[in-house]
């Protein structure tokens, strides 16, 4: 069952032989012509999902002609378009942006390095631009304007782009928890233990990953746009598929925008790989791997800030902290994003169940609840990870609160259990099978929960 129609436009071959990609091109989509040996998505190459194009041809009254869907996809590519003309803002003298800053946001800004920094609210005030608004003023904060002599006027159109690309119609996925991870990125990059280390090039490594980390994701998990042999799945050959086109994606607004293009050669094409590393960090079948070697460091005792390999992977896991880290936060937001983000469970499963595929694990709103899924990711995810963060920082004062607040959080959801689940539950302790079921099949269902985060 194929999950969009498309015709195969060309391919795309790179100046470095050794780095030939083939690319499968959609109607409307538009690729770049790689310097540096990094295949590049342009920004909007993922088009809105038009679910009526699934089973076209056994669904009389949907879409079934090529004519019919080459229109659509026209009209996809005019929308796409479209938000790129939003994205170019006249060149105004650089204190007009500051304009925009609205008092009370202008007021929460001085509070970013806060823990109990309220995303929702501050999107609000900033009429939903949250997340150019705070990386603006992050990168002014840190220096990194200055130090890699950024134009002020194309940081924000790259930001927009980046912005415009995350899909508001996503409970979770979108510019909102982009922003959110972050404003809890710039908190870890301030932490003592590894402030001290980091240069410039690190700090702005971590923020424009962070930001751009789920860019342009569609709302449904990698195991879903597999057995619906979506071309991403295809591309990426099954593997880290959404992680891949977040990284691809956030390497085409780069060179679009040309933030970087002053820059040495050398020093774009280091960037763009090690923004790869990052993103790529965020796939959720792989967290066993890190986790597994960040305790072997803390035990031994081996890590080295100096080193850039060291600060590297620190970075890897600062960032699979701050995509992971709604259950650290107070309880009235983590709510919020519990609720998000089990309503996209929900939505992809009555997807699966309307054109009659298998209900993937956690997407059964009949069956899976908020408190138990997120009991389960507590549990099995969050808490190892946040135990082992902890321990690199020495329990500092922020490690300690986010651990204080995970706790608080799953005693929270441990009272709203239904019924009939809580006395399978109540003997679980931290490491407990607090997920209903057995403990190995929770774990593999929380897995599975991470696929889509």
């Amino acid at each position: 069952m194929a999950f969009f129609l498309f015709q195969r436009c060309g391919e795309i071959l790179f100046e470095n032989p050794d780095q030939n990609v083939k690319c499968v091109c959609m109607l409307g989509d538009v690729r770049l012509r790689g310097q540096t040996g990094v295949p590049a998505e342009r920004r909007g190459s993922y088009p809105f999902i038009d679910f009526r194009l699934l089973n076209n041809t056994t669904h009389s009254g949907e879409i079934g002609t090529k004519k019919k869907v080459k229109r659509l996809l026209s009209f996809q590519r005019y929308f796409h378009a479209s938000r790129l003309l939003r994205g170019i803002i006249p060149q105004a003298p650089l204190h007009l942006l500051d304009e925009d800053y609205l008092g009370q946001a202008r007021h929460m800004l001085s509070k970013v390095g806060m823990w109990d920094f309220d995303i929702f609210l501050f999107d609000r005030l900033t009429n939903g631009n949250s997340l150019v608004t705070l990386l603006c003023h992050l990168f002014n904060a840190h220096g990194l304007i200055h130090h890699f002599k950024l134009d002020m006027v194309t940081l924000h159109r790259f930001l927009v782009m980046v912005q415009e690309d995350y899909h508001s119609q996503n409970p979770y996925h979108n510019a909102v928890h982009a922003a959110d991870v972050t404003q809890a990125m710039h908190c870890y990059l301030k932490e003592s233990k590894l402030a001290s280390s980091l240069t410039p090039l690190d700090i702005m490594l971590g923020l424009l990953a962070a930001a751009a980390h789920d860019v342009d994701h569609p709302g449904v998990n990698q195991p879903f746009l597999i057995k619906t042999n979506h071309h991403l799945a295809n591309l990426y050959q099954n593997m880290s598929v959404l992680e891949n086109h977040h990284w691809r994606s956030t390497i085409g607004m780069l060179r679009e925008s040309r933030l970087l293009a002053h820059l040495p050669k050398e020093m774009t094409q280091d960037i763009e790989q090690q923004l790869g590393s990052l993103i790529l960090a965020t796939d959720i079948n792989r967290q066993n791997e890190f986790l597994t070697r960040l305790k072997a460091h803390l035990h031994n005792k081996d890590l080295s800030l100096e080193d850039v390999h060291d600060r590297h992977f620190m970075l890897q896991i600062a960032l699979k902290c701050a995509d992971i880290c709604n259950p650290c936060r107070i309880w009235e937001m983590s709510k919020q994003w519990s609720e998000r983000v089990c309503e996209e469970f929900y939505r992809q499963g009555d997807l699966e169940q309307k054109f009659e595929l298998e209900i993937s694990p956690l997407c059964n709103q009949q069956k899976d609840s908020i408190p138990s899924i997120q009991i389960g990711f507590m549990t099995y995810i969050v808490e190892p990870l946040f135990r082992e963060w902890a321990r690199f920082t020495g329990h500092s004062a922020l490690s300690e609160s986010m651990l204080s607040h995970l706790a608080h959080n799953k005693a929270q959801w441990k009272r709203l259990l239904p019924n009939q689940r809580r006395s399978s539950s109540s003997g679980g302790g931290s490491g407990g099978p607090d997920h209903t079921g057995p403990g190995t099949e929770a774990e593999g269902q929380t897995v599975t929960e991470g696929d889509a985060l």
